[in-house]
């Protein structure tokens, strides 16, 4: 049975989408304004590398524009939350008091959605819904929250760092005004040919070496196809009243579990996974192909369940999926059809990454070209 004749394949395609944008760069914290380069003492790649991982930030609000352009089809705004932000462009509101107190909020012409973390308390809150979560982190919860903010400024140089390997040639660009900050400009470039990203531009604060605009360009185009930026930043620290959520009348709240559970003990380990962690484990199967800016994610979509749902079920959305499975995967049935030694499927070919869907139950993602996910799926 065809993967696009199974509906847990609208499960996977827009986190992995999502997740492949972040791999070989990131996401950080930038703005779109150009203006005159401000004159700035010289600095090496090397002294901007150093300045960012020395940085020392006690707290920052400001307001941050995201834009994306990536080619994608409809398919993300079907997904809602936090895929939406694959397309079009996003104002957010942003506050950072330390690694255990900050705050996003989505803004739109409809309301917004805020996500606020004030030590071990994190709360999500939707105002259109009228719906908000909380959820109490372990004391042993560090630096990433367990992803409950995605957005901070020092999360953001850790994965432009991160990206720092023999794999990328790194240099300095221009200089920039950024949100009214002078900025340098530090430029990643993937080495490897078979990467679709041509560059990740990052304006560093001169003077405080946090990071101002992230771009992320594919080859071929001379505009952004992902950037992230500030368009206001304050350096003080936010009152402490930002990270305090008291839920309005009439919300509904929902307590939430505080984590994902870990293996049960006594669990058998092969090559120090546990076995639910390895390719092909059930329906949560998902492992990485190659390392660096040409890495691929490879899931199992759970097809072989579907293989045995009686013909035809599983090709059309019941009822009770609504008019947005049905749009969805005509959209993936519309993708074109694809085949090699690797076997057969369908391809997703954007500006900044492919995806690859195969008939006997993966998607292989990756910002790469198709050729290297063809490689990938023959392993």
């Amino acid at each position: 049975m065809s993967v696009l004749k199974n509906r847990s394949t609208l499960r996977w395609l827009v986190p992995l989408a999502a997740a492949v944008t972040v791999v070989g760069g990131g996401a950080a914290i930038g703005t779109f304004a150009a203006n005159a380069e401000p004159a700035l003492p010289p600095r090496s790649a090397a002294q901007l590398l150093v300045d960012l991982q020395t940085a020392r930030l006690d707290g920052l609000s400001g307001t941050v524009v995201q834009r994306a352009d990536l080619g994608l089809p409809p398919l993300a705004g079907l997904a809602g939350g936090d895929a939406a932000l694959l397309t079009g462009t996003h104002t957010l509101r942003v506050w950072y008091s330390g690694p255990d107190r900050q705050r996003v909020a989505l803004l739109d012409t409809l309301g917004e959605r805020d996500v606020i973390r004030s030590g071990r308390d994190v709360w999500t809150w939707d105002s259109k819904a009228n719906t908000a979560t909380h959820r109490t982190l372990p004391e042993s919860t560090g630096r990433a929250a367990e992803g409950a903010l995605p957005v901070t400024p020092k999360d953001a140089a850790e994965q432009a760092l991160a990206a720092v390997d023999p794999s990328t040639l790194v240099t300095t660009g221009r200089s920039a005004t950024v949100a009214g900050r002078d900025a340098y400009e530090l430029v990643l470039t993937p080495r490897d040919e078979a990467s679709l990203v041509h560059q990740v531009r990052i304006a560093i604060d001169a003077t405080e070496h946090v990071p101002l605009r992230f771009e992320v360009l594919a080859d071929g185009a001379d505009r952004p196809a992902f950037e992230v930026a500030f368009t206001q930043v304050d350096y003080r620290r936010p009152d402490a009243d930002q990270f305090t959520f008291n839920p309005p009348p009439g919300v509904k709240v929902t307590e939430e579990a505080a984590g994902r559970p870990g293996p049960k003990a006594g669990a058998q380990l092969k090559d120090g996974k546990p076995d639910a962690q390895r390719p092909g484990a059930g329906d949560a199967g998902l492992r990485t192909v190659g390392t660096g800016w040409t890495t691929v994610l490879v899931a199992r979509t759970g097809a072989a369940d579907a293989a045995r749902t009686p013909a035809g079920d599983a090709a059309k959305p019941g009822p009770a999926d609504g008019p947005d499975a049905a749009q969805a995967l005509d959209l993936l049935n519309g993708l074109p059809k694809v085949s090699g030694d690797w076997g057969s499927g369908r391809l997703f070919a954007g500006k900044l990454f492919s995806v690859l869907l195969t008939d006997d139950g993966r998607v292989l993602a990756g910002l790469v070209t198709p050729e290297r996910l063809y490689q990938a799926a023959r392993g």
